[in-house]
């Protein structure tokens, strides 16, 4: 395997790894159908600015992100970006690759004339707020959620 990350908006043939690395985001999720996952991602990328990003080493996938720029009416009409969904492969931890995707997921969105980009974390580990922080990312507001309620 190569050292070098390379990184690129995913596939469809990316889909299998892809999903296979949400899985440890979130393992108790049902599996996703894959003509839906299909969708979804052709949905993302039908968004100006916005996709998965992929992080490969060699011909493995060990990082990814999902940057969605949202159309804005304040800021002059500037968009905004959303980061969300970001996983590093447990067994490529510590090894800069989450870094690396963020910085790419940020340049992407200046690329596209964000005035700000935005993530949030469910997390409470001093490790990852880290993390974060080391990425260049500020707790400088108050996140609030809603959940939709099951049927």
């Amino acid at each position: 395997m190569s050292g070098a990350l390379r990184i690129a908006p995913a596939t469809t043939g990316d889909l299998p790894a892809l999903l296979a690395l949400y899985a440890q985001l979130h393992p108790g999720d049902p599996p996703l159908d894959p003509a839906a996952a299909e969708d979804r991602l052709a949905g993302l990328a039908a968004l100006a600015g916005s996709g998965v990003l992929i992080g490969w080493l060699g011909e493995v996938v060990v990082a990814t992100c999902t940057l969605v720029v949202i159309p804005n009416l304040t800021r002059g009409g500037a968009p905004y970006g959303l980061i969300e969904n970001m996983v590093t492969d447990a067994g490529h931890h510590c090894r800069g690759f989450g870094a690396r995707m963020l910085r790419d997921a940020q340049r992407r969105a200046w690329a596209a004339g964000c005035y700000k980009v935005m993530l949030m974390t469910g997390s409470t580990r001093p490790g990852t707020l880290a993390f974060y922080e080391a990425a260049g990312f500020t707790r400088s507001k108050t996140g609030f959620d809603c959940r939709r309620p099951p049927p």
